[in-house]
């Protein structure tokens, strides 16, 4: 309990820290696109500022990165009992990542991780 403790008290203090610091270090240089809510300092397209739907192409960029990325975290239990898992870990890993490439070739053919 207390290691859990103290790491909790680390975590809220970096965070904190990493707060005030940006603050006090960080440009003061305000402008319309910068307080607007949601953005980066880009003017944002008259589409989306209209409360027009956003183009479907967004969504899917979000949805294949999620599905890349939770594909990709089943990799690291695997290496991690990797000499305990023998033939069976490594020919289930094999499929594994050969399917993962079947998506991605499949997406990248049809133009998915083509950006307009």
């Amino acid at each position: 309990m207390i290691p859990i403790l103290i790491l909790a008290i680390i975590g809220g203090g970096f965070a904190v820290f990493s707060i005030v610091a940006g603050s006090l270090a960080g440009p003061k240089r305000f402008n319309k696109a910068k307080l607007e809510s949601y953005e980066c300092g880009i003017e944002p397209s008259p589409q989306a500022f209209r409360g027009h739907r956003f183009p479907v192409k967004y969504y899917l960029t979000a949805m294949l990165f999620i599905v890349f990325d939770i594909e990709i975290i089943f990799l690291y239990p695997w290496a991690v009992a990797f000499n305990s898992l023998g033939m069976f870990g490594l020919v289930e890993m094999v499929l594994f990542i050969l399917a993962v490439f079947v998506v991605y070739a499949y997406v990248w053919r049809r133009g998915g991780l083509e950006w307009d």
